[in-house]
């Protein structure tokens, strides 16, 4: 029932996505509209990188630490349901955790952080990363948490740098208006 229900979802989502966006642009300005589909593509683009790594990076060590618990009177039997539901969370998990630098340059554009923050901050993201990491990973050990905690920290470098270029392009152009002001006076 999850996997039809999933697969129906995921087949239809572009023509959802096209619906949707047909209902919510005609109340939006042009500049909103402008925005809006970099960000779509990005945050798309970003999420399906984040599940495709997952599922051809962390899944299999995974599912191969889960499937060493036997001996000769244990042995594992993963349904097709268990499986299908560890594989959909890593997925998901994945996916959400590459968004990191989308939602931080988000959060740059409202202002919260800059680049010089994300920087003095370093030390708490990667010890929040193998946090986030020790809670989201199916397994204890530590490989796997490593294999989600680096990504998010080498997500997080990517985020600084974004954040850092978003600040340098609002710069240039607050010089800019500056300049064209001062010329005018």
């Amino acid at each position: 029932m999850k996997l039809s229900l999933v697969s129906g979802l995921l087949l239809a989502s572009p023509v959802i996505f096209y619906q949707l966006w047909r209902f919510v642009a005609p109340g939006l300005y042009q500049h909103e509209k402008r925005v809006i589909l970099p960000f779509t593509l990005l945050s798309s683009l970003f999420f399906f990188g984040g599940a495709a790594f997952g599922y051809f990076v962390v899944f299999p060590p995974a599912f191969k630490f889960l499937l060493g618990y036997s001996n000769d009177f244990l042995s594992p039997m993963p349904t097709v349901k268990e499986y299908f539901s560890l594989c959909l969370r890593l997925l998901i998990a994945f996916g959400v955790i590459f968004e990191l630098p989308i939602f931080m340059v988000l959060l740059a554009k409202m202002g919260v952080v800059n680049a010089a923050f994300l920087n003095r901050h370093r030390k708490y993201a990667v010890l929040l990363s193998f946090v986030i990491a020790a809670i989201l990973t199916p397994t204890p050990d530590v490989i796997n948490q490593c294999l989600m905690a680096f990504p998010l920290i080498v997500l997080y470098e990517v985020s600084i740098v974004a954040v850092w270029l978003l600040g340098r392009k609002r710069l240039a152009g607050f010089a800019e208006t500056e300049n064209s002001d001062g010329a005018e006076g």
